[in-house]
């Protein structure tokens, strides 16, 4: 009988089950934490490193981890299910401007332009989405993307695979060289003490050197694909993918709707949607609340907008029902995103997180400038395996880790660049991470076949990462 990988809802679980015995076998212990200014929220404080009373996590534990990935029952506040309810109300606004055939016109309008030259369409999208992951983290505001760009990649002779990779790519190696990101670079740069401008040439360097080598990984692929398309990691799903993402209801390929003013106009409002998000996330505090009612909103006046016109006009209740589906269709992502947060509630409940990061940084004493950043490095991409988050991950370890730099004769900067890079690197490809699970279930690209053609790529950017880290280390900018 051949082996069937298992789902990413199964990994995730299997995954809650592993930390809740580790609970049982690594001595509990917590750093004291105080409150910081800068960052306004609390974080730990060096030094101050203690043994706690073992809290070991059973199999109701495990059974509540989900539920609780998504809000804290004791207390009722949100973990995750405000990214969850996020993703739904996505799905409904995308489902909506789909409706208006809107998105379909500009797809064949880009096409037109790009006719022979669709290979194109890999660097300009995947530069633009590494914009949004380098100026603020994009990652949970990309999985609107993926219902647009994966029929773009189909329509162009490539495969669903090539479509994930623009998005998840582009926004993560964005991301792994971020350069004013508020939630990652800002705040470890407080946590570390030093201004987030400092070290900023080293990470404009990694930016650019991993984006062009993502960019040139995934035209290979795409190329080699168009030419044979048994040469697709996901060959087998192609006439599945194709019914799914480019045919209508009575199974024809649908066409391509006529590109008329009206749809002009709500295309440009689809694309002003995001320019206002990233607005209020960069210059207003915005977060997942403020997103949601802005996508809610632009669903409606893009309904109202599109009943003056009759290529684009439906009625009430066909909106309500057209937004319902595409919350649906979103259902087993905003589901995805409370299971893998689980794993992280676990790990806390369990006081085992703590544990982990004292325990490594008895790493660091009497290394040399290159080998202290590079182990850094290596520390940083293990606690990234157990807090996905950027901005968790920067307030748990920059102020334990960052002053450890002042006795290895390495600026706290350089501490900073390696968090965010190890951050990065192992977010595209972290099964903890919603954001890889959810892209790759809207994508149906299994998480070994993303393994398969994601680990060359990673190893190139890990090298890119290590060795810029170890310039920068000898004083090389």
């Amino acid at each position: 009988m051949k082996f069937k990988f298992p789902t990413a809802f199964t990994i995730l679980f299997c995954l809650i089950v592993v930390v809740a015995i580790l609970t049982w076998f690594v001595p509990a212990g917590e750093y004291t934490r105080q409150m910081s200014e800068a960052l306004g929220q609390e974080v730990p404080v060096p030094g101050t490193y203690h043994s706690v009373t073992q809290n070991p996590q059973g199999w109701w534990d495990v059974l509540l981890a989900p539920i609780a990935g998504f809000y804290d029952p004791e207390t009722g506040m949100a973990r995750a299910i405000d990214v969850a309810l996020f993703v739904l109300i996505i799905g409904g606004f995308l489902a909506v401007i789909t409706r208006t055939g809107a998105i379909d016109a500009g797809i064949g309008g880009l096409m037109n332009a790009l006719k022979g030259k669709e290979v194109w369409l890999i660097p300009i999208l995947m530069t633009a989405f590494a914009l949004g992951g380098t100026s603020y983290g994009m990652a949970e505001e990309s999985l609107a993307f993926y219902a647009i760009v994966i029929p773009v990649m189909l329509r162009a002779g490539y495969d669903t695979l090539t479509g994930v990779a623009v998005i998840l790519l582009g926004c993560g190696i964005g991301t792994l060289g971020s350069t004013f990101n508020a939630f990652a670079t800002v705040i470890a740069s407080n946590a570390a003490g030093v201004p987030f401008t400092d070290g900023l040439v080293l990470r404009v360097v990694i930016l650019v050197l991993s984006l062009l080598s993502g960019i040139l990984y995934v035209m290979r692929y795409a190329q080699r694909v168009k030419n044979d398309p048994s040469k697709s990691i996901v060959a087998d799903q192609r006439e599945d993918n194709i019914q799914r993402f480019l045919k209508s209801e009575d199974g024809k390929t649908s066409a391509l709707p006529e590109f008329t003013t009206m749809r002009a106009i709500l295309l440009s409002l689809f694309g002003l949607t995001f320019v206002i998000m990233l607005w209020g996330v960069i210059s207003q505090g915005w977060w997942m609340a403020e997103m949601s009612a802005l996508f809610l909103g632009m669903a409606i006046l893009t309904w109202l907008l599109g009943k003056f016109s009759p290529e684009t006009r439906f009625d009430e209740g066909t909106f309500v029902e057209t937004f319902v589906n595409g919350a649906r269709d979103l259902l087993g992502v905003a589901l995805i995103i409370g299971v893998a947060r689980g794993i992280v509630v676990v790990m806390d409940a369990g006081k085992i997180t703590d544990t982990i990061l004292h325990s490594l940084e008895g790493l660091f004493s009497g290394l040399g400038q290159v080998m202290f950043i590079n182990t850094i490095l290596v520390v940083e991409t293990i606690l990234s395996f157990l807090v996905p988050s950027s901005s968790g991950l920067a307030v748990l370890s920059m102020p334990i880790l960052a002053p450890l730099a002042d006795f290895a004769g390495v600026t706290r900067d350089l501490v900073v660049t390696a968090y965010q890079s190890a951050n990065g690197w192992v977010n595209l490809f972290n099964p903890t991470f919603a954001v890889v699970m959810g892209g790759l279930a809207i994508g149906q690209v299994s998480y070994d076949r993303w393994l398969k053609f994601v680990w060359p790529l990673l190893v190139i950017i890990a090298i890119i990462v290590m060795a810029v880290l170890s310039f920068g280390a000898l004083g090389g900018v």
